[in-house]
C-alpha cells in the first residue's frame, strides 16, 4: 500500500495558483484577491487562524468520538439482532434525511448556544454514516461466520466482538472516513451560525467586513487541515486493515 509522491498533481496545483494570480492581476479589483494576497493574509493572521482552527478541530473531534462510541456498537447490535433492527429501522429512516443544519434550532433549545449545541450537531451528522455502514456490514457478512460462532458456543456479545466487528471492519472504516469529513464540515457551519469563535466564525466575520483575502485564507486553512486529517485517517486504516489489503492484493495477483 505504498504511495508514491504525486509530482504531476502538485505541479498542476502550482499551475492553477499561477493562473489564479494572473487573472487577479488582469482584473485588478479588491474584490478579486490573487493567490499571493491570500498567502499574505494567511501569514498575517497565522496565530488567529491557528487558534480558531483549534477550536473547530476540538468540537469536530468530540462530536465524532461521541458518534463513534455510541453508533458503532449500536449498529453492530442492530445488524446482528435482526428483529431489533427491523423495529428501529423505520425511526432511523425517518430522522436520517433531516439536514444537520436543521438540527441547530433543536440544539439551541436543549443546549443553548455554547459548545454543547455545536458538538451535538456534529455528533448527529457523523452518526448516520457510521450506523448505516455498521448495520449493512454485519448483515452482509458471510453466513458461515454465524455457523462458526455457534460451533464455538460464543455468546451474542462475544459473537459481535470476535466475529461481527472484524468481518465488518472494512465497510465500517469506510463509514468512519465519511463521518470524519462530515464532522469537520458541520463543525465549521455550526460555528458560523452559533459560535463566537472557531474557523467558521472567522469566515463569517471576514464576510461581514468584506475581507475577501482573509476569508479565502480561512478556506485554505480548512482545506489543508482536512487534507492532513484525511491522510491521517488513511494511515490508520492501512494499519488496522493491513490483513484486508494484503488479502485483496493476493486476489488481484491471482
Amino acid at each position: 500500500m505504498k504511495k508514491r509522491f504525486n509530482l504531476p498533481g502538485l505541479a498542476f496545483l502550482v499551475v492553477l495558483a499561477l493562473i489564479w494570480q494572473g487573472i487577479a492581476i488582469l482584473v485588478d479589483s479588491p474584490n478579486f484577491p490573487g493567490f499571493v494576497q491570500v498567502i499574505v493574509a494567511l501569514f498575517h493572521d497565522d496565530t488567529t487562524l491557528a487558534i480558531e482552527i483549534g477550536y473547530t478541530l476540538e468540537r469536530a473531534g468530540i462530536g465524532f468520538a461521541l458518534a463513534l462510541v455510541v453508533m458503532l456498537p449500536f449498529g453492530i447490535l442492530l445488524g446482528r439482532v435482526r428483529a431489533l433492527g427491523d423495529l428501529v429501522e423505520p425511526v432511523i429512516e425517518f430522522v436520517r434525511p433531516l439536514p444537520p443544519i436543521a438540527m441547530v434550532p433543536v440544539a439551541m433549545i436543549f443546549f443553548g448556544t455554547g459548545d454543547a449545541a455545536k458538538i451535538f450537531v456534529v455528533a448527529w451528522s457523523a452518526s448516520f454514516p457510521i450506523l448505516i455502514n455498521a448495520i449493512e456490514a454485519v448483515r452482509g457478512a458471510h453466513p458461515m461466520l454465524s455457523t462458526v460462532a455457534r460451533a464455538l458456543r460464543l455468546s451474542r456479545v462475544e459473537t459481535m466482538w470476535h466475529i461481527d466487528l472484524p468481518a465488518a471492519l472494512p465497510q465500517i472504516i469506510a463509514g468512519i472516513r465519511l463521518a470524519v469529513a462530515i464532522s469537520l464540515l458541520i463543525a465549521v457551519v455550526a460555528e458560523m451560525l452559533l459560535s463566537t469563535n472557531g474557523i467558521g466564525m472567522y469566515l463569517a466575520r471576514a464576510q461581514e467586513r468584506f475581507e475577501i483575502a482573509n476569508g479565502l485564507a480561512g478556506l485554505l486553512v480548512i482545506a489543508l487541515v482536512a487534507l492532513a486529517v484525511n491522510y491521517g485517517v488513511l494511515a490508520i486504516e492501512r494499519k488496522v486493515l493491513r490483513w484486508h489489503h494484503a488479502r485483496i492484493g493476493m486476489h488481484a495477483k491471482a
